[in-house]
């Protein structure tokens, strides 16, 4: 029904105007053309003075007022240590274009004005003026030259690359039809290895498990960075043309199948010191929900945010991702609670090459405990160890690690690395012992695990009297064997 009105609507305008053009011409035709014409160009030729000066007083007056809603003005001031470069090109070429946009408009109508029609009045014929052509070549050329060479220094500020050894944290950014999908390395630093034909429901970036580079691999809901420090983002898409844009970094790259890109920028302002920016603005001191007088303002909801400026299919609007700058201190805290999407999707699934097997990270994990005592106990000197309590100066290993499921033999070579490693440490320091446990419930196996562990650990050279088991211990007795 509304698209009905609609359309009735609008025809009745179209009838409106063609009638009002028939009477118009009707009256014309009554008058004498001549003074038709006179009449029509002098009304025309005010109306357009006066529509200049009201576009132009309107154009300035709106700029004005909503400057402090436009990127570059008022708070919204470029929060990485590019932006500002970005941001002085842009006003440089305002400026310009401004004083050409309102001489040309000026002299639009001026001249409309000016040179209405007057019967007793004749045209000029001027077919060349050589002041005139070099004064409207060498301006515009000058001009020109100025905005090319300051937006190629810019543009080469702004696209310049990572050096090789700059300290940095590499992401990558991944548009698909309608999200971005987020990819941080772990502890190694490095993202892994991916291939587009391994994409599956389970592994939505083709990642190549058999990269180790992978498998600490982290995938966020949201794209967390510290301020200050250089970020590296690589950028692609899976499936058609995105825009990888964070407006208020200056930030803005083509996310292209089969092409990745990148950006480098620096975060300069974390996401609290901006909203405390926008505090200081009338706008933004009003309630983010207009419906809810009592709610937070504006500032205190605001968020940079991750877009895609490409029109990449009817879900379009939908990929938006909060990004969160912060501090150091609560970027490594926010990366601690952080897990691999290897370790969480995929370890010992029909997806796992690694199925069945003993991942060097899950041993080390086992022992990390005994590790980091080593390097306490291996910094005192002998006076002091003397005074540290037994039960302090021994550390307990969960054999588990070494084996295995269902396994009671040591024979995977990352297993045999770390037990080397430990008898190594033990070694070097004397007073130190360590207590082989086993969180197995299958009494035969939990013998024989920690029985194979003290052996490779004596046979390493380690004396059996630093080795304490449960089965050893004058409380505990042996299990029984099955």
């Amino acid at each position: 029904m509304t698209i009905l009105l609609s359309i009735l609507i609008l025809a009745l305008l179209v009838i409106v105007v063609v009638q009002i053009g028939k009477v118009t011409e009707l009256a014309g035709a009554i008058r004498g053309e001549e003074d038709a014409q006179r009449e029509s160009d002098y009304w025309n030729s005010r109306l357009g003075m006066v529509f200049m000066v009201v576009f132009l007083a309107a154009t300035i007056l709106s700029a004005f007022y909503y400057k402090n809603w436009m990127l570059g003005f008022g708070p919204h001031e470029a929060a990485s240590e590019h932006g500002s470069s970005v941001d002085m090109m842009f006003a440089i070429t305002l400026f310009f274009t401004g004083i050409v946009f309102v001489i040309t408009h000026i002299a639009l109508f001026w001249f409309a004005y000016k040179y209405r029609y007057n019967p007793n009045r004749k045209a000029i014929f001027n077919a060349h003026d050589n002041r005139l052509e070099i004064i409207w070549t060498i301006v515009p050329a000058i001009v020109m030259t100025i905005l090319v060479v300051y937006g190629l220094d810019a543009w080469n500020t702004v696209m310049a690359d990572v050096g090789p050894d700059e300290d940095y944290i590499e992401i990558e950014a991944t548009g698909m039809q309608f999200a971005w999908m987020i990819r941080y390395p772990g502890e190694d630093g490095e993202l892994g290895a991916r291939d587009y034909r391994r994409i599956t429901g389970s592994n939505p970036l083709g990642q190549i498990w058999t990269d180790d580079a992978n498998l600490d691999d982290f995938q966020p809901t949201d794209i967390v960075l510290p301020v200050d420090k250089k970020v590296r983002v690589r950028i692609t898409a899976r499936d058609v043309l995105h825009n990888f844009y964070l407006p208020h970094f200056r930030v803005k790259m083509d996310a292209v199948p089969g092409m990745p890109t990148y950006f480098v920028f620096t975060p300069t302002k974390t996401t609290e010191e901006y909203r405390e920016e926008l505090k200081k603005y009338s706008e933004y001191r009003v309630p983010a929900d207009p419906e809810d007088p009592n709610g937070p303002e504006k500032w205190e909801v605001f968020d940079y945010e991750l877009a895609c400026a490409e029109l990449c299919g009817n879900g379009h609007f939908s990929m938006r991702k909060v990004v969160r700058i912060v501090t150091d201190e609560e970027y490594e805290a926010w990366l601690d609670e952080q897990s691999s999407y290897y370790m969480g999707s995929i370890r010992n699934t029909d997806d796992d090459p690694f199925a069945g097997q003993l991942l060097s990270s899950e041993i080390e994990m086992a022992v990390q405990g005994f590790m980091d005592s080593y390097g306490f106990l291996a910094s005192m000197d002998s006076e002091s160890l003397t005074e540290i309590d037994d039960e302090m100066l021994t550390e307990s290993i969960n054999v588990d690690a070494f084996f295995t499921p269902e396994d009671d033999q040591l024979s995977d070579k990352n297993a045999l690395s770390i037990l080397d490693s430990i008898i190594s440490n033990l070694s070097d320091v004397d007073a130190m012992n360590v207590s082989l446990d086993s969180e197995t419930e299958n009494q035969q196996l939990y013998y024989n695990r920690i029985e194979s562990v003290k052996n490779y650990l004596v046979s390493g050279g380690i004396s059996i009297d630093r080795i304490k088991t449960k089965s050893s211990s004058d409380d505990e007795e042996e299990p029984t064997e099955i």
